[in-house]
């Protein structure tokens, strides 16, 4: 059956912004610990982390590196109660930073998922944003990439009560468009995407990034021919599964 929408991710599939999100984890804990530990070792760490909710890559990282004393410390400070709320605080001070500057995302865009957007939608398939980040953010990256007109449809965070893995936003999009699932593809960048993908019983390539690279062999039942490593081998890829999806 004829592929007739094609679904994106935004965060490390559009746009670079897990990596933004490695650094801003990274220099706020090297903020509550500027002795023991190194950007460059968080960035690694993150690894780890990528593609799960706010509260679990926190709570993760505070773990791995002791941070439950000193995030503690600053609960007051933010008004929060627990010391993940205050190291995710103290950690979106620096990606606030990284995203008001236009150019700083402008220049973090994956050109060759980008490139699939218009040519997709160039073909005549339907094409819409799934994504875990939260509306207000979500509509700042859209606009300042000038996305929103090869978009038919955006679901984000605040849509869903499940987030990724569940496979709620999926079936939102399917429920919005009124395809079938199984005409639709996905493209996704993180084990958790490409699993609410599948459990909505539609199509998935994914297109690794170097945060979830290991993972989505380790953890996904993909089948390799359809995970993308080499940006330069995406659109063969594309072109040859809808060839065999038609």
């Amino acid at each position: 059956m004829a592929i007739r929408a094609v679904v994106f991710d935004l965060d490390g599939t559009l746009v670079q912004t897990e990596r933004l999100k490695a650094q801003s984890y990274a220099k706020a804990t090297v903020e509550l610990c500027p002795y023991t530990v190194t950007e460059g070792e968080v960035i690694d760490a993150f690894k780890d982390v990528v593609g799960l909710s706010r509260k679990e890559a926190a709570e993760g990282l505070i773990a791995k590196y002791n941070l439950e004393e000193k995030a503690a410390a600053r609960m007051d400070e933010f008004g929060v109660s627990t010391p993940w709320q205050a190291f995710v605080q103290v950690r979106m001070k620096y990606y606030a930073d990284m995203l008001a500057d236009p150019d700083v995302l402008r220049n973090n865009q994956w050109p060759h998922n980008v490139e699939l957007l218009h040519a997709v939608r160039e073909h005549g398939c339907s094409t819409a944003l799934a994504t875990m980040s939260h509306c207000e953010q979500v509509n700042y990256v859209v606009d300042t990439l000038e996305l929103r007109p090869l978009l038919d449809f955006i679901a984000t965070r605040d849509d869903v009560n499940n987030g990724k893995p569940d496979p709620e936003i999926y079936n939102l999009v399917r429920g919005t468009f009124g395809h079938p699932a199984d005409t639709m593809l996905v493209i996704e960048d993180s084990p958790s995407g490409v699993k609410a993908a599948i459990a909505a019983g539609m199509h998935v390539i994914a297109v690794s990034t170097p945060f979830t690279m290991e993972k989505l062999r380790t953890e996904t039942d993909m089948d390799g021919q359809y995970i993308v490593d080499d940006p330069a081998d995406l659109m063969g890829v594309v072109k040859q599964f809808v060839a065999v999806a038609e």
